[in-house]
């Protein structure tokens, strides 16, 4: 028998943080590392009682280590792995999540082990050539996908997408009935006790951790509940704070409570995308990322691994769906699509797009059957004959929010009538100019009709924009990317206006028949402007439906000395 929360000497460094290790199974180790006066976490959230980064050491015939730890850490963690192992003997490196906190070390762990083969999803593989710059061996990984380590150490793997990032997985070691989930079922709780000793202590801590990371991802959440029912649980190892062991059907089930009350919508879309399928999950992501501007709720759902039960419960909860072309060769997928048909009302919207694969089942067939169902299609079929390209990942992300807002309408045009009138009407007397913003970003460009613009700042010269959630021109606005503020002339306006007023389809070009010419900074200046600026966004502000971007302007000019700046007069204040 393993022992219980037998105590190991910590190791102190200065500022509170210290780093213990102690035996958890059968050639099993946990490293914690304790963050003792941590009080804010992902900026918003405050912590009451410090948090600990956790990763774990299992040493079969073949080593493997699961996540590594927070860069604060860095010295101290390196130092104790060395003290435990002989780097040149670690095979593997799993990475449950690239979330800084968990991935922080990867870096340096790859220039002391360059020999090891780092085990992640698809996705998470994707985020870590973009974080460690330099090669490194990989080993892609995806629910029921299962790893040797030998002495018994079978490690079986769980997709766990979106929880709370989207390159999740959770790792299964079938001999010591370990469940490695690194942020789920977490809490940021730092204490010295290794496991859930005092239920009733954690709990609130427990509650809160799901509330914030957890809860925005309830249907997640329930598919990762649905994958994991079957495994015999002795122990879940978590990623913040203590392990669970003495109360896990209590814990887990408080997940399933949680997430069921909080999957319960009027707005679901389902996304239908094929893992491991040429880009189909990329593609889906993209399109994901664009509903989840509109405030709608969005599952990815993987045809190449679902049920066909889950699949109807699905689509009879849905009022959009979303569905990428699977390979005509994959079987299960097969199933999934045509239980998708059966299971379409037409009430629905719907989008498709193809994969790439080459042997993607044929999008306009499956199309002309949603239509005689009688769905409404949100967006035109995307179609992908190359490469997957920044333009085609930005018209999905277009397409997605096309779809969002389709279902959102009624919501919308409710909450323009929901204000005081009195109150409505002197919203209504702030008046404004008017603007568009123009950017270019690579391959993709971008154009917005914009009333909500002050000068923010004077040394260095700044202004301040507020752009809408859900328009497609936001994702093109993050610190570091550059537009042209364009200020449209009293009386020669009209014509800009009408036109990019109109609603573009989703990857369309927006300056299509407009004259504009090249500023220094790539984006589009248009000629019939009567001022531009060249601006650089340095910060992005959340408020309520808005982002607020500032950024400083670099150059600017006035095309006729004597023009006035178009003035925007509104009767109501609660819409544009």
């Amino acid at each position: 028998m393993v022992a219980l929360n037998v105590r190991s000497e910590d190791i102190t460094l200065s500022g509170r943080l210290t780093l213990q290790h102690r035996k958890i199974s059968e050639e099993t180790t946990a490293i914690r590392c304790l963050d003792w006066d941590r009080d804010r976490f992902d900026i918003e959230f405050g912590l009451r009682n410090g948090t600990t980064y956790n990763s774990f050491l299992i040493e079969g015939e073949k080593t493997a280590l699961i996540d590594t730890s927070h860069r604060k850490f860095e010295q101290l963690y390196l130092d104790h792995i060395k003290g435990l192992i002989d780097l040149k003997t670690l095979d593997y490196l799993i990475v449950s999540h690239t979330e800084p906190d968990h991935s922080g070390l990867i870096k340096d762990l790859l220039n002391l082990a360059p020999q090891m083969t780092i085990v992640g999803s698809k996705v998470a593989l994707q985020f870590l050539d973009n974080m460690v710059h330099q090669p490194f061996k990989s080993l892609m990984v995806k629910s029921g996908d299962r790893l040797e380590l030998g002495n018994g150490h079978l490690l079986e793997f769980v997709s766990a997408p979106n929880l709370h990032w989207p390159d999740t997985i959770f790792t299964y070691d079938h001999k010591t009935r370990i469940l490695y989930t690194c942020d789920v079922f977490g809490m940021h709780y730092c204490d010295d006790y290794l496991y859930d000793e005092e239920k009733e202590l954690l709990e609130a801590d427990f509650k809160y951790y799901y509330d914030c990371l957890m809860g925005p991802n309830a249907r997640s959440v329930l598919a990762a509940l649905k994958r994991i029912e079957t495994l015999e649980i002795q122990t879940i190892a978590t990623g913040h704070g203590p392990l669970l062991h003495h109360e896990i059907p209590q814990w887990v089930n408080c997940y399933r409570q949680w997430s069921q009350e909080q999957a319960k919508t009027d707005n679901l879309v389902v996304v239908f995308y094929s893992e491991g399928y040429s880009y189909s999950e990329e593609i889906a992501r993209n399109v994901a990322q664009g509903l989840l501007k509109t405030d709608v709720t969005v599952d990815l759902v993987d045809l190449s691994t679902t049920d066909a039960h889950e699949v109807r419960e699905l689509v009879h909860q849905a009022k959009g769906l979303a569905l990428g072309m699977p390979s005509q060769y994959d079987t299960n997928a097969q199933l999934m699509v045509n239980t998708i048909l059966a299971a379409a009302h037409p009430k629905q919207v719907i989008g498709l797009f193809e994969s790439g694969g080459g042997e993607d089942e044929p999008i306009y067939p499956l199309r002309n059957k949603f239509k005689e169902i009688g769905l409404t299609e949100a967006f035109p079929p995307i179609l992908l004959k190359t490469v997957l390209s920044v333009t085609l990942e930005k018209m999905a992300e277009e397409a997605g929010t096309d779809l969002g807002q389709w279902l959102t309408r009624d919501r919308s045009i409710k909450s323009m009538k929901s204000l005081d009138s009195s109150l409505d009407r002197a919203l209504g007397r702030i008046s404004s100019g008017l603007y568009l913003i123009t950017t270019q970003k690579g391959e993709v460009s971008g154009a917005m009709l914009a009333s909500w613009v002050i000068q923010a700042s004077l040394e260095p010269m700044g202004v301040a924009i507020a752009v809408a959630k859900d328009r497609a021109i936001e994702s093109l606005m993050h610190p570091g990317d550059q537009f042209v503020l364009n200020v449209l002339e009293e009386g020669n306006s009209q014509g800009l206006i009408k036109h990019f007023l109109k609603r573009f389809p989703p990857g369309c070009d927006r300056f299509a028949g407009i004259k504009t010419y090249q500023a220094t900074n790539g984006s589009p200046i248009l000629a019939d402007a009567l001022v531009y600026l060249e601006c650089t966004v340095t910060s992005r502000t959340e408020c309520s439906d808005h982002w607020i971007i500032y950024s400083t302007v670099q150059t600017g000019r006035v095309s006729k000395v004597e023009g006035l700046t178009a003035v925007h007069h509104r009767k109501v204040g609660n819409h544009y």
